[in-house]
């Protein structure tokens, strides 16, 4: 898949029966600072944004939807709740091959509750509908229970070295994947 020259995709705001996935822009940073700075998060891989000026510069790149060279599409949501309270993100990198590697992120506060399986459920049904998307991946830190079990309960499994060739995963880590 190649894009045109500052071409950006048009997407859609999701609904599903208790969230909203709202396409992520620059304005989301501030309510999503506080959201992203739960230490929690972080128990087993990456670190909170180091400012809101670096998550606001962050935020307004993503707004391009894809990669300089335009071989990614970026697609980036914001999870909203019926209060208007954001509670975390799902995203995704889709790739010309019919892959999209996926990622998400929810504040502690919301784990178990639901939120995660049906932000996540959703953004796969909209790559798959929209995008083409054949083939969902994720990498994930072996030690991160918490992630393997749940993309586990959505269909995810642990796929032979040969299956990610082509992306970075590290000694440490688990490449999962599963047919859209």
């Amino acid at each position: 898949m190649r894009l045109r020259s500052g071409y950006a995709p048009a997407m859609q705001l999701i609904h599903t029966p208790t969230l909203s996935l709202e396409p992520q822009i620059a304005a989301h940073a501030e309510a999503m600072f506080d959201v992203l700075s739960d230490p929690a998060i972080y128990e087993f891989e990456n670190g909170p944004p180091v400012s809101l000026d670096w998550l606001r510069a962050r935020f307004a790149k993503l707004e391009r939807r894809h990669s300089k060279d335009g071989s990614e599409l970026w697609l980036n949501w914001v999870i909203r709740l019926p209060t208007n309270e954001l509670i975390g993100y799902v995203q995704a990198s889709v790739f010309g091959d019919g892959r999209a590697l996926i990622a998400y992120e929810l504040g502690s506060a919301h784990w178990r509750r639901g939120y995660g399986s049906q932000a996540v459920s959703a953004m796969l049904r909209e790559l798959a509908d929209r995008y083409a998307v054949t083939t969902h991946c994720a990498v994930l830190k072996q030690r991160n229970f918490r992630s393997r079990l749940f993309l586990e309960k959505l269909g995810f499994v642990i796929s032979d070295p040969i299956d990610h060739a082509g992306y970075s995963v590290e000694g440490d880590e688990w490449f999962m994947q599963r047919a859209a």
